[in-house]
């Protein structure tokens, strides 16, 4: 799925932006994050050199998540008092609750491997939900989603401009 969104980003947003761009803004998304951009970035896509995707990639992941582990209690709160997005913030919950014992079970490195191992339905805001229902320190949470950010950039870039990177 995520190769899909990716070619409808590239795609949409080819010729009206450069190549880095497209990978920073995909890297913001959810879903698609660091992963996705990286993706975007790769041979096999926008050809975009390494050594810029890689930081843009990075910082367009992390951008978001300083607001999502402030805020996502008040937006989700929010939400369960109207019946046109209630059944979204029950959503959110239960796929936060489905990954909360890994996480609570292994605390700051189990937040990092959420995070760094790409996976589908992990990521960094995926991982920074689970944190904040959790109620675990901003701090602490904030540095498992660096760290897990830089894992998922290490791997995504193996993968990216390795493997893929020879088929292009």
């Amino acid at each position: 799925m995520s190769e899909q969104l990716v070619t409808l980003f590239t795609s949409a947003l080819s010729g009206s932006v450069s190549g880095e761009i497209i990978c920073f803004i995909i890297s913001l998304f959810p879903i698609l994050e660091l992963r996705g951009g990286l993706l975007a970035a790769s041979p096999a896509f926008l050809n975009v050199p390494i050594t810029t995707a890689l930081p843009l990639c990075v910082i367009g992941n992390l951008i978001p998540i300083p607001f999502v582990l402030l805020l996502i209690e008040r937006i989700i709160a929010a939400m369960e008092k109207f019946n046109g997005t209630k059944k979204f913030a029950l959503w959110l919950k239960n796929k936060a609750d489905k990954n909360k014992d890994q996480i609570e079970k292994y605390g700051f490195w189990g937040l990092v491997i959420f995070i760094g191992i790409p996976l589908p339905g992990t990521g960094a805001w995926t991982g920074s939900l689970v944190a904040a229902l959790l109620h675990m320190s901003f701090k602490k949470s904030f540095l498992a989603c660096i760290l897990g950010v830089l894992m998922a950039a290490a791997i995504m870039s193996v993968v990216s401009y390795g493997i893929l990177g020879i088929f292009a």
